[in-house]
């Protein structure tokens, strides 16, 4: 893949909004980009070496190996295997899978910390989506503490289709990409609850959802006259 290709890649993402044509330029140059069809696994660690993974289409779930559970989603514009800048060690304990089919550029985390260190906006922003990702696992947590099952799952339900979704007149519509399963692992409940909750959610006018797309009304299209 040529490096103005890469350059298009690179070009969409908020994280490199204050880099330079130039330096991008040469980032592209040591950039690998792949396709990965729907329901690869992606190896964070290719040759014995650690990656950062730019995803430029598609969605992605990051899954704790020891347990097998959803730890989060990940939405095109954004990285993932950022864990390997702050981890010494070789060994890592996620995987990456494919909901959708996906276009990705990834760099060895090696490479990447030496461009991170010459430029502080990057850096920064990389910090950010560290720490974007900490407080959405502290908010699950306080959420275990304060909140019903029940409660867990709408919220959720909720907040993936406004975070995923795209607006369509009077719905907000999102690709219907996780499992009942893994809605579960993520708010620490259990499928057959999750099953029921969206049933009862359907039934009340609240979500429509079919094997491909679930939505919610637009309230605010819905406010105006």
């Amino acid at each position: 893949m040529n490096t103005y290709t890469k350059y298009w890649f690179l070009e969409g993402f908020n994280l490199f909004n204050k880099l330079g044509r130039i330096t991008m330029m040469r980032m592209c140059e040591i950039l690998e980009m792949d396709n990965i069809d729907k329901g690869t696994t992606i190896e964070l660690l290719k040759k014995d070496k650690k990656n950062i993974f730019f995803l430029k289409k598609g969605t992605v779930k990051i899954v704790d190996q020891v347990n097998d559970n959803v730890k989060y989603i990940v939405k095109k514009g954004n990285i993932f295997g950022e864990l390997a800048l702050y981890n010494e060690s070789n060994e890592i304990q996620e995987q990456a899978i494919a909901l959708e089919d996906c276009i990705v550029c990834y760099i060895e985390s090696e490479r990447m910390i030496s461009i991170l260190e010459k430029h502080n906006s990057l850096k920064n922003n990389v910090f950010k989506v560290y720490g974007t990702r900490i407080k959405k696992l502290e908010r699950r947590l306080n959420d275990l503490l304060y909140k019903d099952s029940t409660t867990r799952i709408r919220d959720f339900i909720n907040d993936y289709i406004l975070e995923f979704g795209e607006v369509h007149e009077n719905r907000i519509i999102a690709r219907n990409l996780i499992s009942h399963k893994d809605i579960a692992n993520l708010t620490n409940t259990c499928r057959q609850t999750v099953s029921n909750i969206l049933s009862t959610m359907r039934k009340e006018g609240k979500i429509e959802y079919n094997t491909q797309f679930i939505s919610i009304p637009n309230k605010e299209q819905n406010k105006n006259p």
